[in-house]
């Protein structure tokens, strides 16, 4: 008489794992699959770079600009403001590129430390846009780089310049924040919507309130954007926050200006200070 066949292993039940009580698995699984990654790497330590999906690089959207000029504006729904959004992305594309040329400076620069580890790796969120401009600068550069994918219904695809073994899908935004802060020594704000406000506001919250007690560095890109954007100023003219809160960023306008604050910070808090190799991954 044959055996009865075994019962599938619960780490093995595909129903249970996606099941509400298989949640706190996968959320464990979203940390400790990325630690084993960037440990397997060699990597110490990140840079993160933020900004919108939607930015395209110049030839990209001078592209799609000269396309809608050529359509016949009576026979386009909306022609005129299908337009000017064209002109508004060409004009946009300038921090596409910025990024590009920010994450290249930066990648050179890390290629020549004297180091075992892998120091300040280029990170975004995988994506398009200046995602995409991150992660390009540093293959330009002829390094790595990380992408922190997340899974949503639209405009998240990994971009093709992430190197492939740190490519990364995840389901939880706070397991993907998590990671984008926990290696991080600077962060670099590109122009951005929701997505980019969120990530941004919630680390000068955690810099605030001394919840991130390294020393990380955020450069905010293009002041003439971010404070028409966010009103500062009036935050601190109504209380709430105080004025000495600005200090936690610094606005930079060029890519020259925020590699020089960035490297200048690193020197100051990290390269001239022994770092304990034993632990690859720190706060």
């Amino acid at each position: 008489m044959s055996r009865p066949k075994p019962p599938v292993k619960a780490y093995k039940d595909q129903d249970f794992l996606s099941s509400p009580d298989g949640r706190p698995i996968r959320i464990l699984s979203e940390f400790f699959e990325p630690k084993a990654r960037f440990e397997k790497n060699n990597i110490l330590d990140t840079i993160v770079m933020f900004g919108s999906a939607r930015f395209k690089s110049r030839k990209d959207a001078l592209k799609d600009y000269n396309d809608i000029q050529k359509l016949d504006p009576k026979k386009v729904p909306n022609f005129a403001q299908k337009l000017r959004r064209a002109q508004t992305m060409v004009e946009m594309s300038k921090y596409y590129e910025d990024a590009v040329e920010l994450s290249r400076m930066l990648t050179e620069w890390s290629l020549n430390l004297p180091t075992e580890k892998n120091r300040f790796i280029i990170c975004s969120g995988g994506g398009p846009g200046i995602m995409e401009a991150a992660n390009k600068g540093a293959k330009l550069a002829g390094g790595f780089s990380i992408g922190l994918n997340i899974s949503i219904p639209f405009e998240q695809f990994v971009n093709k310049y992430v190197t492939p073994e740190l490519r990364f899908e995840f389901h939880y935004f706070f397991m993907r924040k998590f990671w984008f802060v926990y290696l991080a020594k600077s962060l670099i704000v590109f122009p951005g919507g929701f997505g980019t406000m969120d990530e941004f506001m919630e680390v000068l919250t955690l810099l605030q309130t001394g919840k991130i007690k390294k020393q990380m560095k955020v450069i905010v890109y293009d002041e003439k954007y971010w404070k028409k954007v966010l009103n500062f100023d009036a935050l601190i003219e109504y209380g709430t926050i105080n004025p000495e809160d600005l200090d936690l960023m610094s606005f930079c306008n060029t890519p020259e200006e925020a590699f020089k604050e960035i490297t200048q910070h690193f020197e100051k808090n990290y390269l001239n200070k022994p770092v304990n190799h034993k632990k690859s991954i720190t706060l």
